[in-house]
């Protein structure tokens, strides 16, 4: 029982981090309003998996806007500058979310976020309800499937929404390492 319990505390994200996004606004994404979910997803401007992604995460961030779930991009790559970012976010089609660059990898280390792309979703007690792959359109690097079958954040997302429990909670990413 003991154990159950540390578990439990593990899962909850600590310390705050608090950044700002390429815009200069102040942000807190690790801590969410009660009754809604974050999704952050770490990605990078070199990683082809990761710009593979980028209309995906739109339409997830759009689907998904109504329903209490909030979006960010984290950009992982620390040398990148805002304007880049602005640029890269422009070029790939990303929407009206927060862009962050994570500079000090704060958000990377918090998360456990290890992979471009990572999906990370956080409840409102601070817990990581998931963390993973997008969908399952890659079987490896280079290898895109033809059909996608899993769809494994908006399946966490739908189950957060409806207060279940995550079926399927870590999901590994296909990409490329955070440096």
């Amino acid at each position: 029982m003991k154990w159950l319990f540390l578990f439990a505390l593990s899962s909850v994200l600590h310390p705050p981090v608090s950044v700002r996004d390429i815009d200069g606004v102040p942000r807190e994404p690790l801590k969410v309003e009660k009754g809604h979910a974050e999704a952050l997803f770490f990605v990078t401007n070199d990683c082809p998996v990761s710009n593979y992604y980028s209309h995906e995460i739109r339409r997830i961030c759009e689907d998904y806007a109504t329903r209490g779930v909030g979006c960010a991009l984290v950009y992982t790559d620390p040398t990148m500058t805002d304007e880049q970012a602005r640029r890269y976010s422009q070029d790939y089609g990303h929407g009206a979310y927060p862009k962050i660059v994570d500079r000090t990898h704060a958000l990377v280390k918090a998360t456990s976020a290890a992979i471009n792309p990572t999906a990370v979703v956080v409840r409102s007690d601070e817990s990581i309800a998931y963390r993973g792959r997008i969908d399952n359109s890659f079987a490896a690097i280079g290898k895109q499937r033809r059909v996608v079958t899993e769809h494994d954040l908006r399946d966490a997302l739908d189950a957060v929404i409806a207060g279940k429990p995550v079926v399927k909670p870590e999901a590994p990413p296909i990409g490329c390492y955070i440096q």
